[in-house]
């Protein structure tokens, strides 16, 4: 296929984008194909100027003052709230703060001590969860004295037994991009009398998540993907309303306690979403978070998921038409309903080079997607800043990395 066809259609699908005006509040640089913001987001145009103010005029000149005045304290429950908007929960049931892995180890260890663990002693996990997710399941389970069994994400719903406390479950595989159905799992988990815990990292911000709607108990995610609050930014816990009160934080710090600067040996654990903090908020890369959200305001996530569709669609075409036949090979579902917002392309080792070797070159060549052992190249198609030129582009040059190394 000529070069100008898939290069004409990419110009006529930017055209007519209507989220196209929203790659101006990124810094971006247009001589770079960025497609790994399911790894680290690009950085929204507002933030330097808002951590900037944070550090010379909140902390600089307020200082202690900014817990009140500057609306500290009271960050990790607003931003919660904002990322709340992003992933179907209502007000007051998401709190930001910590890592991914520290939220992963609360939901699990409160999700098991919401069952009866002398009858429910199993903890269930995606064989294909990212690795952290793993880990501390299996610490959750060796404390509780309960045992971890991996199956497929695909079997979660009918592997939920009577003995199964909690359910941990990836909404996208974050190797092949897999979409698992969230709604139908947690009802089976349910009716099977457990917990769900949905880890969000790659779905948060790239598709629609209807928390509230699906009667999800917990679920966690990362903020420096899609949602783009730079490397580190502080993670999310959602607690559903309904199991608040009975929210029992195997970490309960002082900031999760109902009188913080009572300073009472006594632990009373706060009321709402607050009962998820644990030590001093991390206040500036939180406001980094608070700066980034502001690229979301007045934004449609069906519109959204449209476009990561249609980039994707168009992305796979596109690598039929230009990559040598043979040399690659989708791992990422078709299906619409069953795909995140990325591609993984499995890539046979050639004469010159496994995929690693080839991932090196493109980003040599201004694309950058990464590479995941031993075969995979992974793009993400960010909807909010991701061109289809920018599509048409990545494949071009991948079939002519290929091309090349093939010739040594």
């Amino acid at each position: 296929m000529s070069e100008a066809v898939p290069a004409k259609e990419a110009a006529a699908l930017d055209a007519a984008d209507g989220l196209a005006a929203k790659r101006a509040g990124f810094d971006l640089d247009d001589g770079v194909v960025y497609l790994d913001g399911n790894s680290l987001g690009a950085l929204p145009r507002g933030v330097a100027g808002r951590l900037s103010d944070v550090v010379g005029r909140e902390w600089g000149r307020l200082r202690i003052r900014s817990w009140e005045e500057s609306g500290w304290w009271t960050a990790p429950e607003r931003v919660g709230d904002r990322i709340g908007g992003l992933i179907g929960a209502a007000p007051g049931q998401v709190v930001a703060g910590d890592s991914t892995s520290v939220n992963v180890f609360k939901a699990v260890v409160a999700a098991i001590r919401l069952t009866d663990t002398g009858v429910r002693d199993e903890v269930l996990v995606d064989a294909a969860t990212f690795p952290t997710d793993g880990y501390i399941a299996r610490s959750a389970a060796r404390m509780t004295g309960c045992r971890i069994r991996a199956v497929d994400a695909a079997d979660m719903a009918r592997e939920a037994g009577p003995r199964t406390a909690v359910a941990l479950v990836n909404h996208v595989d974050y190797r092949t991009g897999r979409l698992h159905d969230l709604p139908a799992v947690t009802a089976a988990v349910r009716a099977a009398g457990a917990r769900t815990v949905w880890d969000l990292c790659h779905s948060a911000g790239a598709l629609p998540v209807h928390l509230d709607a699906a009667g999800a108990d917990f679920a966690v995610g990362c903020t420096y993907k899609y949602l783009n609050g730079g490397p580190g930014a502080p993670a999310f816990l959602y607690v559903r309303r309904a199991l608040q009160d009975r929210f029992d934080s195997p970490l309960p710090g002082w900031n999760s306690h109902a009188d913080p600067f009572a300073m009472d040996p006594a632990y009373a654990p706060a009321d709402g979403a607050a009962r998820g903090r644990v030590g001093t908020p991390e206040i500036l890369s939180l406001l980094a978070l608070d700066a980034a959200l502001d690229v979301w305001d007045g934004v449609d996530l069906a519109a959204v998921r449209a476009k990561s569709l249609a980039l994707t669609d168009f992305f796979l075409r596109c690598v039929e038409a230009y990559v040598p036949r043979g040399r690659v090979e989708s791992v990422t579902p078709e299906a619409h309903g069953e795909r995140g917002s990325q591609v993984s392309l499995r890539c046979a080792a050639g004469p010159a080079g496994g995929a690693g070797d080839v991932m090196a070159e493109l980003i040599r060549r201004g694309v950058v997607g990464d590479f995941r052992r031993p075969d995979v190249l992974r793009f993400g198609f960010t909807p909010l800043y991701t061109r289809f030129a920018d599509a048409e582009r990545a494949a071009r040059v991948l079939g002519e990395v290929l091309e090349g190394m093939q010739g040594r």
